[in-house]
């Protein structure tokens, strides 16, 4: 039976507050992956500003408990 992943702010892999880190986890992909693609479109998106999304991200996503990780 295939593990449920919720999506999470991490505390496994924070940089600042674990935003890309729980993406990354969600997905199943490297976490600097996340972080360079969201680097990536964020400078060449001139529509939204990247941190703003990141911040409404932190806001809205759910911190990891210990749960998460079971």
């Amino acid at each position: 039976m295939a593990k449920l992943v919720k999506l999470h702010r991490s505390t496994n892999n924070r940089m600042l507050a674990g935003v890309m880190g729980g993406i990354a986890e969600y997905l199943g992909w490297s976490p600097t992956w996340i972080r360079v693609l969201f680097v990536l479109v964020s400078t060449l998106s001139a529509a939204v500003p990247g941190i703003l999304i990141y911040v409404i991200l932190w806001i809205v996503m759910p911190k990891a408990s210990s749960h998460s990780y079971q």
